[in-house]
């Protein structure tokens, strides 16, 4: 029983690092430095001189938002002695976030590089592919609410769970505000996309890359699991 938790989580750390690097890769860098905002023009030619880099960007976030789903599942494995209904309600929360919205989403990604093959370079063609990356954007923050109450669910989970240090849980509970603060921020309060994308880029990072390295590295507290 006990190695077999063990090997859940970190199995749960090892897929949940591949995702950080996955999805980091993909919004991060890639649509982080090829989509300027407010700049239809040099995001076009961006995009334009880095075709395979934007195409690879989308294949990183699909292949995260697949291993989200089995983590989803780790995580509902590892923590429904804690809780069963809430650790339900949380994999759910995660599954509809990423699996399901998220990977949706990628359509737009999909569509702003499919909009520049064989047409020439212009500001019609430039504000078309900023309005696909403009919704990308928007489904993003979408699926960003539906992950928060899963990173504030997992937060309470982890607290309660007397198997990892409840440090975890309020640092996830942190994430889990950031998530919701940039989501409903950007909606209720436009403008403030630099301010909120900092706070949730601080938040998350040190939440889920804690849980993620303790879970990769300790596993659980093996001495409450005999």
């Amino acid at each position: 029983m006990e190695n077999n938790i063990q090997k859940t989580a970190r199995l749960t750390g090892l897929l949940y690092l591949l995702v950080i690097i996955c999805a980091g890769f993909a919004q991060g860098y890639v649509r982080g430095t090829l989509v300027i905002p407010n700049d239809a023009n040099a995001t076009l030619t961006n995009i334009l001189n880095a075709h395979f880099l934007f195409r690879f960007g989308l294949v990183a976030d699909l292949v995260a938002f697949m291993l989200d789903a089995v983590i989803s599942i780790l995580l509902f494995q590892l923590l429904k002695d804690t809780n069963k209904t809430i650790a339900m309600v949380s994999s759910a929360f995660r599954l509809i976030a990423h699996p399901a919205i998220a990977s949706i989403n990628l359509v737009n990604h999909y569509m702003a590089l499919k909009v520049t093959e064989g047409n020439v370079a212009s500001s019609e063609l430039a504000g078309t592919v900023m309005d696909f990356m403009t919704a990308h954007t928007t489904g993003y923050l979408i699926a960003g609410a539906f992950f928060g109450v899963h990173c504030l669910l997992l937060g309470i989970l982890l607290y309660k769970s007397g198997y990892f240090p409840s440090i975890l849980g309020i640092l996830m509970v942190l994430a889990a505000g950031g998530y919701l603060i940039e989501t409903f921020g950007n909606f209720l309060f436009p403008g403030n996309e630099m301010l909120l994308a900092t706070i949730v880029g601080i938040s998350a990072a040190i939440g889920e890359i804690t849980l993620t390295f303790y879970l990769l590295i300790a596993g659980t507290r093996k001495q409450l699991l005999n």
